[in-house]
């Protein structure tokens, strides 16, 4: 039941390989090996790999398929005007539970990783890399990489090489996310959109991208425009990594040139000959139903126009005996408690969308699938990422993909089909939230060991307690908070901090609660709304 990819699954090739070359010979290519398979790599410079970039119809393969010549171009016109070097960033914050492509290109092939990116970094003038990582494994190949190339980040090296370690979080991926992390904040989206390309780390020009598309821009840098698009559509050539696991004998990790047909990519992980539907994209994806997988091809063009969804390039089918609904509701839980806590519209909206999900295969009937919609809609371009939006699109697939078992569930006594759990999640149905230096964190959902409390005595109902942290404060009809004390979950700790210190009268205080089982996060204890400088500083998000 919903058992978790392993780091490197199998992998798979259809075609000569291209991100994949040696992975028949070793299991990952050091340095040595790496050049003996590739070959050495010469520089360009900036014009001319945003013109290679161009040639190859490069997009950012992330899920957000942003053309690279244009970010490149971008990045460079912000540095010159402002007469400043920019810094290059790797995004290989793979969160997902059914993603495993950069992974395992970082865990097996870095150095095309570090190709793609020291090109750019030398084209830009760059000299700051960061690589963020979310896995043990993939944050130590890739400190084991910097190492080869006798890269590191001190002082006076021409170029300052790092990998940053964040908690397994889908909002980690967030490009917002990992530049705030960077600059020493909390690895969660600020309030706010500015573009990267403008203002990225420590406020400079950044060119951030996915680990895949570095990879992509070395091979293309190598072999030449002409070559690489002899490879795979003439509008989207060269090779996709797919991800493909669900309903499938062999989860794997698969390079495929673009216009392979989708059905033959499923019959080599071992899917069923008729899945009851396949999930592209990923858990931000779309659904589309046996019918139309054979009409998709692989490529993000192909996919949309049959309503799917290359997205992060994750693949998922399910067998005909699966309940739909009842998957859908596992994920939809799932990213409800992915959620920052910081948007109103994704920490309440997306545990309620799950809900009315729930509420259908409960038996609520037509009211509560009109309630599902409500709250899907309303979720929409309102968040301080993508996430809310990604799972209002999930959310919106299932019921437009799946509409007889919705009308068995809404009109009758449901589809009586189990549900089986084939949709992969992380152990426990969340993720392990591993944390820079190797260690763990506890998942961010649940109840902490903090509790939040009201002083009577000082309260006067200004009521700006349940305008930051209304997970725990709603206000009577008198506008005094309804409650005395209560537990904070973990998700809202920060702002729970934000409560106390914003508090006009000082009458909120925290505590830790010594008889919760759950281990301290170590929050700095407060007391009457005054946090000293230490505790400010522990909590980056607490502002």
């Amino acid at each position: 039941m919903n058992e978790a990819l392993p780091d490197v699954p199998e992998v798979r090739v259809v075609g000569l390989p291209q991100l994949t070359s040696g992975f028949d010979l070793v299991e990952r290519l050091d340095l040595p090996m790496h050049l003996k398979v590739h070959g050495p790599l010469e520089p360009m410079g900036g014009e001319q790999l945003a013109q290679l970039a161009e040639q190859i119809s490069l997009k950012g393969r992330g899920g957000a398929g942003f053309p690279f010549h244009k970010k490149l171009r971008s990045v460079a016109e912000q540095a010159i005007r402002r007469g400043t070097r920019p810094v290059v960033v790797i995004n290989g914050s793979e969160d997902e539970p059914a993603c495993r492509k950069d992974t395992v290109l970082i865990n097996r092939a870095p150095h095309l990783i570090l190709d793609g990116a020291l090109l750019v970094a030398e084209a830009l003038g760059a000299r700051t890399l960061v690589i963020g990582v979310t896995r043990e494994s993939t944050e130590r190949s890739m400190e084991q990489a910097l190492a080869e190339r006798g890269l590191s980040d001190r002082r006076g090296s021409a170029i300052r090489a790092r990998v940053q370690r964040n908690p397994v979080r889908m909002v980690t991926g967030a490009a917002a996310s990992l530049i705030r992390s960077i600059d020493g904040g909390p690895a969660i989206p600020p309030g706010r959109k500015i573009s990267a390309s403008q203002s990225g780390v420590g406020g400079l020009p950044t060119l951030l991208s996915n680990a895949e598309t570095f990879a992509q821009l070395a091979i293309a840098a190598r072999i030449g425009p002409d070559r690489y698009r002899n490879t795979g559509l003439y509008d989207e050539p060269g090779t996709v990594m797919l991800t493909v696991s669900g309903a499938v004998a062999r989860p794997m990790v698969i390079e495929v040139p673009t216009g392979v047909p989708l059905r033959y990519v499923l019959q080599l992980a071992g899917a069923p000959p008729v899945p009851q539907g396949v999930l592209t994209g990923g858990y931000h994806g779309k659904w589309i139903d046996a019918a139309t997988v054979d009409e998709a091809i692989v490529s993000r063009n192909s996919l949309d126009a049959v309503g799917g969804s290359l997205g992060a390039g994750a693949i998922l089918p399910i067998r005909q005996e699966t309940c739909p609904l009842g998957e859908s509701l596992q994920v939809a839980k799932w990213l409800a408690e992915e959620s920052a806590g910081q948007c109103g519209p994704c920490y309440l909206g997306l545990p309620a969308a799950a809900r009315g999900m729930e509420d259908i295969l409960n038996g609520g009937g037509p009211a509560a699938l009109e309630a599902l919609k409500q709250v899907a809609k309303a979720v929409k371009r309102r968040g301080a990422c993508s996430h809310p939006d990604g799972s209002a699109m999930f959310l919106e697939s299932t019921i437009k993909a799946f509409t007889d078992d919705l009308a068995a569930h809404v009109l009758g006594n449901g589809c009586g089909r189990p549900v089986e759990g084939v949709l992969p999640l992380f152990e426990g149905g969340r993720a392990p939230t591993g944390i820079p230096g190797g260690g763990q964190a506890e998942p961010e959902s649940g109840e902490s060991r903090q509790k939040i409390f009201v002083d009577w005595t000082l309260c006067r109902g200004h009521g700006l307690c349940a305008d930051i942290l209304p997970e725990v404060f709603e206000l009577g009809a008198d506008g005094f908070p309804t409650v005395a004390q209560a537990p904070v979950p973990r998700y809202a700790e920060a702002k729970a901090v934000r409560a106390v210190r914003r508090c006009p009268a000082l009458a909120l205080r925290l505590e830790e609660d010594t008889r919760s089982s759950a281990p301290s996060r170590n929050l700095p204890v407060l007391s009457q709304g005054r946090g000293g400088g230490r505790g400010r500083r522990a909590l980056g998000s607490g502002r």
